[in-house]
């Protein structure tokens, strides 16, 4: 009988981090394939339990959740050679312009960063625009450093690939000031009162309690939305996807896309500028 066992979750653990995934991938894949072992409560993996696990799926998540779920399933599969468990994903076509519900507009980012100004919050201040002036993940927030900012370029090494982060002078001027009010000369900018880097989850709490202040949308206000106005404003500059693509560090082009796409609201507005209806 196929079992997921114990030992199948601490192997794939391990083969996972022997691939060179990002800690936050391995943990991501072995919760989905917990999941699936909890709601199987002991019955054997076959074909016709991974789809009837596929089927609750879709009632319960949107088409793009419910693929990455089977997408980890389907590693794992592979892991344990259990080829025949090996399900398809959904197809999606893909969006031509994104839901406005969710996006950060330039406004709301600049009522963000005056509120921290008026709390006295200088870290989270320099930080958001750190995150919003680069581009970067807030992940690899930890690599903008005392030294980066000395030579103006961040070496960024995250998921297996380098690439460097230029840091304009209007940043480094005010990362400077930063450093010397803080008495950093070494190590990471934006640190804990221990002297630890931040991370996502320091980051995460601070914006959360910030939007509280400034009536801007909760759901709104995460780090990664930072990047996404990086992204969409360089885009509506440049109308270069391709060098967007380098500077955000993605490997495929399609992925840039999604940060590119314009709200819905905007996709009517040219729409309707094609001058093609008599009314």
């Amino acid at each position: 009988m196929r079992i997921i066992t114990d030992r199948h979750m601490e192997e794939f653990g391990a083969y996972l981090r022997n691939e060179e995934r990002a800690a936050a991938t391995v943990e991501k894949y072995t919760r989905d394939v917990r999941a699936f072992r909890g709601w199987l409560a002991g019955r054997e993996v076959g074909k016709s339990a991974v789809l009837a696990y596929k089927a609750r799926l879709l009632e319960r998540y949107a088409p793009a959740s419910a693929n990455s779920i089977l997408s980890s399933l389907n590693s794992f599969f592979r892991f344990a050679r259990w080829h025949d468990c090996h399900v398809k994903t959904l197809k999606i076509q893909r969006q031509i312009f994104a839901s406005g519900e969710r996006e950060l507009s330039k406004a709301e980012y600049d009522r963000l960063l005056t509120t921290a100004w008026e709390k006295g919050d200088r870290r989270l201040y320099y930080l958001m625009q750190t995150l919003c002036g680069t581009g970067i993940r807030v992940s690899e927030l930890r690599f903008i450093d005392a030294s980066a900012i000395q030579s103006g370029r961040a070496v960024i090494r995250c998921k297996g690939k380098t690439r460097v982060v230029i840091l304009t002078a209007p940043l480094c001027k005010m990362l400077k000031g930063y450093l010397k009010e803080r008495g950093i000369s070494a190590g990471s900018v934006f640190q804990t009162r221990t002297g630890r880097p931040l991370d996502r989850s320091n980051v995460w709490r601070m914006l959360k309690a910030l939007c509280e202040s400034t009536g801007v949308a909760r759901d709104k206000v995460f780090p990664h939305n930072l990047r996404h106005l990086f992204a969409r404003t360089f885009y509506a500059l440049r109308k270069d996807v391709v060098r967007l693509a380098d500077i955000l560090g993605h490997s495929s082009i399609n992925t840039t896309r999604v940060y590119t796409m314009e709200s819905g609201a905007e996709h009517r507005r040219q729409l309707q500028n094609l001058g093609l209806l008599r009314c």
